[in-house]
């Protein structure tokens, strides 16, 4: 008879725990993975950004183009957004790039102007190219210096290899491995006291052969993988700056080195536009109860241009858009207001949600919480505390409710520290606003996608970035409806190398007059 009761009353809580999980499913999370699967727009959106629109960089009709087209797509969605100026930057648009080795034999070589190059009117330029020599002095360098009128100055070292470290790790003995790394630190060292030994840096370097004439500056910042280079900015101001493929820079240093004078002719155009004005796009479904508290969505929107500015950030952006999308159609009165910032200007420290916090005082005062992506295509697999005491309370309530398969992947770490720097969530946390990066996993992010000319549509993981989209809709609609107020008590820091108390991060001032001063 025991056995029977007991067994029923087992039945029973089991029944009772049943019923529960059922009465505590919530029906919007249903919903938003619901739409995130069966109607995700990520795709549509990356096309459209990445490919049509194409690189973001600061100052550039495509930057322009790209705020227009966000305010659009959000407005076709029934969400207001808006496009609001807080500087201006030195206008500039990318043109054609050739480049042909016309000596010692013939072959069209691989490479790009770097962002801001002066171009050269739709002319092409032949010249023969040398490498800054290794001089004893600066006295010497200066004897030399004249040398350079009408050619093209070669200012990185040669690589010993072209090959990823994985690779001679996959496939080489342990010697030749060790003998590679211990050769190439050898060469880095050795190139850095070639270039001090000119007596300039290699930024004033680049205005003294300028001055002297030179017809152009070439480097080759390669990536550590198979085809892939960091393209950033030109320093000179009035000869081009190309960055070569590490395979044909290797090509033209070699040749140079040997005595074979390789000749090349040139063709970089470019155009500048003037003072032009620098947008954050701001997207915003107000809130039903309590509309002066924030959820802020956040992303920066501008790129490099050496590809198409896909994992950095685009992918970021689509997925706070696609949230954004989802929530409208899902849960369109939200208590709190959730805002989508699309920052301007990362790329140079920052500047678009500085600008931002600097300007919205009202708003940085009642954030609830902003979440924050940028670090590539990946799920995302990391959420710090930022050093804010009690963010483990409401981080791990919200992230409760995520779907399991999303929220296994994500580690948490409370309070860590708070970040200086890095993306926009610094801007935040600078000035004590709960905020957090979504951080995920690398996918050769930092080799072959980071500011390279390989970050492009294709290597965008689109399950991953459908994932995301469902985290961070599910914790902006967990932190929406919060009935409690988000904690900003900060943690004690832990002491710094110097053995010194640690400090929380200063807020940084945007600059709103780039290439201008």
């Amino acid at each position: 008879m025991m056995k029977r009761i007991s067994g029923f009353l087992l039945g029973l809580t089991l029944g009772v725990s049943v019923i529960a999980q059922a009465q505590t499913k919530d029906p919007v999370v249903d919903a938003i993975v619901k739409e995130a699967t069966e109607n995700s727009q990520l795709e549509k959106l990356g096309h459209e950004l990445m490919d049509v629109i194409g690189p973001r960089l600061v100052g550039t009709p495509q930057m322009l183009q790209a705020h227009e087209w966000a305010v659009e797509k959000y407005k076709s969605w029934g969400i207001s957004a808006r496009n609001e100026k807080w500087g201006e930057w030195r206008g500039w648009e990318r043109g054609i790039t050739h480049i042909d080795m016309v000596a010692p034999r013939v072959k069209s070589l691989q490479g790009m102007q770097l962002a801001w190059s002066p171009g050269m009117a739709g002319k092409t330029v032949t010249g023969d190219v040398v490498i800054i020599p290794d001089v004893p002095d600066s006295v010497a360098f200066q004897k030399w210096l004249p040398s350079v009128r009408g050619k093209f100055v070669m200012l990185s070292m040669l690589q010993p290899t072209g090959r990823p470290d994985y690779n001679w790790d996959e496939f080489g003995t342990k010697e030749s491995v060790e003998k590679m790394k211990k050769d190439r630190d050898a060469l880095t060292i050795a190139w850095g006291r070639r270039i001090t030994k000119t007596g300039y840096t290699s930024r004033s370097l680049q205005a003294a052969l300028e001055k002297a004439g030179a017809a152009g500056i070439l480097n080759s910042y390669w990536s550590k993988g198979f085809g892939a280079n960091k393209i950033f900015g030109a320093v000179t101001k009035k000869i081009p700056s190309v960055d070569m493929a590490l395979e044909d820079y290797g090509l033209l240093y070699r040749l140079a080195e040997s005595g074979h004078t390789p000749k090349i002719s040139l063709r970089a155009d470019s155009k500048e536009t003037g003072v032009v004005p620098t947008f954050n796009t701001i997207a915003e479904i107000r809130g039903s109860e309590k509309p002066e508290e924030y959820v802020i969505l956040s992303a920066h929107f501008d790129s490099w241009d050496g590809g198409s500015g896909a994992t950095d950030n685009g992918t970021g952006t689509i997925t706070m858009m696609e949230a954004a999308r989802i929530l409208k159609k899902v849960f369109p009165h939200p208590k709190r207001t959730i805002l989508v910032g699309h920052w301007g200007s990362e790329e140079q420290g920052l500047n678009g949600s500085r600008a931002f916090v600097e300007d919205h005082p009202e708003i940085v005062n009642n954030i609830q919480v902003v979440f924050n992506q940028d670090n590539g295509t990946g799920r995302v697999v990391n959420l710090a505390g930022q050093g804010f005491l009690n963010a483990y309370d409401y981080l791990g309530r919200w992230l409760s409710k995520v779907p399991q398969d999303i929220r296994k992947n994500v580690e948490t770490s409370f309070p860590g520290i708070p970040g200086g720097g890095g993306s926009d969530f610094a801007s935040f946390v600078a000035v004590g606003a709960p905020a957090f990066s979504l951080s995920s996993l690398s996918w050769s992010y930092g080799t072959y996608t980071w500011h390279t000319n390989l970050d492009t549509y294709d290597k965008i993981v689109f399950d991953d970035v459908r994932s995301n989209a469902i985290l961070t809709a599910v914790l902006a609609y967990q932190a929406s409806e919060d009935p409690v107020r988000t904690s900003r008590e900060k943690s004690i820091l832990p002491l710094n190398s110097k053995g010194e108390p640690g400090t929380w991060p200063t807020q940084g001032k945007a600059t709103r007059r780039g290439g201008l001063d």
